[in-house]
C-alpha cells in the first residue's frame, strides 16, 4: 500500500482503510467494520468506498480504497485531540492532492521525446497525404490540360512541313491536291488523339503528335 496519507489512483484522489488505521491507532478488521457498517446510501457506497485486496507473503487480505467523502463520512465518528489532528492532515493533504492532480503535468525527458516522435510521425503522414493527393491533382490536370500557345504552334508548324516536304516528293497517294493533304492529315490527326482541334490534343500527348505528324503519310 501506499505510503501517504492520500494519493492518485485511477485518475482519482484517494485513501485507503489500511492507511487511515495506522494513521488512527485502530485495527484494520475495526476500519473495515466501520466501513461496512456505514448508515449511507448504496450509491454513496459505491462511488466512495472501492473493496479491493491486498497482498502479504502471498495471503491476500481485503482494503478499501476511499474518497474525501468517503473519508469525511468514515471519520466523524473518531474523536479526541489527536483524531482531530488527523482529520485535519488528511483534509490538507487530500486537497492539495486534488490541485496536483488538477495541474498540468510536466512531462519527463523521454515523454518529451515520444511526444514529439509521435508528432514528426503524425506531421510525416500528413504531408505524405498531402502529397499523394497533390500528386493525384498534378496527374489529373495533365491528362485534362490542352496544348498551350506554343505547342500548338509547334504542331501546325510540323503539319505544315510534313505536308510540304510529301507535296514536293510528290507522295500525295489519292489525294488531287495539297489542300487535300492539309485536310486529310488534320482529319487524322484529330481522330488519332480523339481532340475536335489539333489545339485540344492533350499537353501530356504534345511529343507524340508531332513524332505521329513526322511519320503521316496519306493514304
Amino acid at each position: 500500500m501506499s505510503k501517504d496519507l492520500v494519493y492518485i489512483k485511477n485518475k482519482e484522489v484517494v485513501t485507503d482503510s489500511l492507511t487511515i488505521s495506522e494513521v488512527f491507532n485502530k485495527n484494520h478488521k475495526d476500519v473495515l467494520r466501520d466501513v461496512r457498517n456505514l448508515e449511507c446510501s448504496d450509491d454513496f457506497s459505491q462511488r466512495n468506498f472501492a473493496p479491493s485486496n491486498y497482498e502479504v507473503r502471498g495471503k491476500e487480505y481485503p482494503v478499501y480504497y476511499i474518497t474525501q467523502d468517503g473519508f469525511s463520512f468514515l471519520v466523524m465518528g473518531y474523536t479526541g485531540k489527536k483524531a482531530a489532528e488527523f482529520k485535519e492532515k488528511y483534509i490538507t493533504e487530500f486537497r492539495r492532492m486534488e490541485k496536483k492532480l488538477n495541474e498540468p503535468r510536466v512531462l519527463s525527458e523521454k515523454e518529451q521525446l515520444e511526444a514529439s516522435m509521435k508528432l514528426t510521425l503524425e506531421a510525416s503522414k500528413e504531408i505524405s497525404e498531402v502529397k499523394e493527393k497533390v500528386t493525384s491533382l498534378e496527374e489529373r490536370f495533365d491528362n485534362e490540360l490542352t496544348l498551350n500557345h506554343g505547342q500548338a504552334t509547334a504542331v501546325n508548324h510540323s503539319v505544315k512541313r510534313r505536308v510540304e516536304r510529301l507535296y514536293n516528293d510528290g507522295v500525295m497517294g489519292p489525294l488531287e491536291t495539297k489542300r487535300q493533304m492539309y485536310s486529310n492529315i488534320h482529319s487524322n490527326l484529330r481522330r488519332a488523339f480523339q481532340a475536335p482541334t489539333y489545339r485540344e490534343i492533350k499537353r501530356q500527348d504534345f511529343e507524340e503528335a508531332v513524332a505521329w505528324i513526322e511519320a503521316w503519310r496519306p493514304m
